[in-house]
């Protein structure tokens, strides 16, 4: 078990793989202009990662938040997985928890590719909302500032969160968020939506899901209403993005 940062990503570099790097350079759009530009890799794979994160689960936070500023990829996923293995450990107090979000808050950002946001924020963050004794209004209050901050990864973590409410029962988070970022400007946010709008009709209704539909199908991205509805059946999608079709051409 490592004791510090320094020698987990020693530890981690020592399983450097040249070929899988490449890989994931391609598979994260790490190219000009694309989203995830400049991001760096060892070309460690997710259980090997995982592997790390649960034989150091009890690095020191300062030591954690080490990991999450580092420069390598798979070092800030470690640093998130450590965090998510805290947060969600039975000996974990409800003031050591407040402190494993507040950190996981302050470097939000650098989650800054989807899967480090979607392998961690609904099992932080998502959790809080289900369990804190917030009040609704305090939990919404830290929701729109992640959903209007100014960075994609941000954003995507006010959606993927919500995951964690679907989970309770409870739709009405990721309706919010999904209505407020229906119509972003990225398509990996087009991706999120779509995917979380599919969890509401799984997990709370279909008639749920319908509802949304019916009000948002003919105007919202394509790729989010095809995420949307990819586990309704043949003849349901055909008739949502028939409504689609018809109001693209009318315009």
């Amino acid at each position: 078990m490592c004791r510090t940062a320094a020698e987990l990503i020693s530890a981690m570099q020592e399983c450097e793989n040249p070929g899988q790097r490449e890989v994931l350079k391609r598979f994260f759009k790490t190219g000009s202009g694309e989203y995830g530009e400049s991001d760096e890799f060892l070309g460690l794979k997710v259980p090997e990662t995982r592997a790390f994160a649960k034989a150091c689960r009890d690095l020191p936070l300062p030591e954690v938040e080490t990991l999450l500023q580092s420069r390598w990829h798979e070092a800030r996923l470690c640093g998130f997985l450590i965090l998510v293995e805290q947060y969600n450990s039975r000996k974990a107090t409800a003031a050591e928890r407040d402190g494993i979000l507040n950190l996981y808050l302050r470097n939000a950002r650098n989650a800054s590719n989807w899967d480090l946001v979607d392998l961690s924020c609904y099992k932080i963050l998502g959790r809080w909302l289900v369990e804190s004794t917030a009040s609704r209004t305090e939990k919404l209050r830290l929701m729109d500032r992640l959903a209007s901050s100014d960075s994609l990864w941000e954003q995507r973590i006010s959606i993927v969160s919500t995951m964690a409410t679907l989970k309770a029962g409870d739709p009405s988070y990721t309706l919010r968020y999904a209505r407020r970022h229906l119509y972003h400007s990225h398509d990996l946010m087009h991706k999120a939506v779509g995917w979380l709008l599919r969890e509401t009709g799984k997990r709370c209704g279909t008639d749920i899901l319908r509802r949304f539909l019916a009000q948002h199908a003919t105007t919202m991205p394509r790729t989010a209403l095809r995420y949307a509805i990819e586990k309704m059946d043949r003849e349901e999608r055909e008739y949502w993005m028939k409504k689609k079709a018809t109001a693209t051409k009318k315009n």
